[in-house]
């Protein structure tokens, strides 16, 4: 049998330093205050060299912070890591559904950059109803280096058509400056 506390083992670990940004009493009034702190956690992320330069947060109808994530590919030595599949595990663990909005209420995934294949998928059956973008897959892949790998042609089009709202573009210019202040880093590309 396995226990609660293993069960939250599973869950990857964020850094200690999120502890000092991660203020779960907050709210957070709208979209670019949103966007700015997943952008903000991507940046921390890549000042204390602890993982890639993406950051990710979940977000409940009222603007609650529920969740936060940052990608931990290579401090964590997996492949699944990534800083949106960090916060919503850690969202659906928090709570307890696998489909977050499965309690009737909306739930909002703000992420410094656009998802990769991977992410999608997992967006697509989290129960999220928004999706919060700031630099596109173009930016990640010319900027960092990174492979985003293969996504729908129409691939916001595709979460729409199954109820999920995406907002693009967001600060934009930000996220793409904290991909480019990780390439010059000469980091990893996971």
């Amino acid at each position: 049998m396995v226990t609660r506390s293993q069960k939250q083992r599973s869950i990857p670990t964020l850094p200690g330093w999120i502890a000092g940004v991660a203020d779960f009493t907050r709210t957070f009034s709208d979209y670019d205050a949103q966007i700015a702190f997943a952008i903000e956690l991507a940046c921390l992320n890549v000042e204390h060299a602890s993982g890639g330069p993406f950051g990710a947060a979940v977000f409940d109808d009222a603007g609650r912070l529920i969740a936060v994530g940052t990608n931990r590919v290579e401090p964590l030595q997996s492949s699944l890591a990534h800083a949106e599949i960090v916060a919503l595990a850690a969202a659906q663990q928090k709570s307890g559904r696998a489909r977050l909005n499965g309690d009737g209420r909306r739930y909002t995934l703000a992420t410094s950059a656009q998802p990769c294949c991977q992410c999608y998928g997992a967006i697509v059956w989290a129960g999220i109803d928004e999706l919060l973008v700031g630099a596109r897959a173009e930016d990640t892949e010319l900027l960092a280096g990174f492979d985003e790998g293969p996504l729908p042609a129409d691939w916001s089009g595709e979460l729409e058509r199954r109820g999920i709202q995406v907002v693009r573009d967001l600060r934009r210019d930000a996220a793409r400056a904290v991909l480019a202040a990780y390439a010059r880093l000469g980091r990893p590309r996971y």
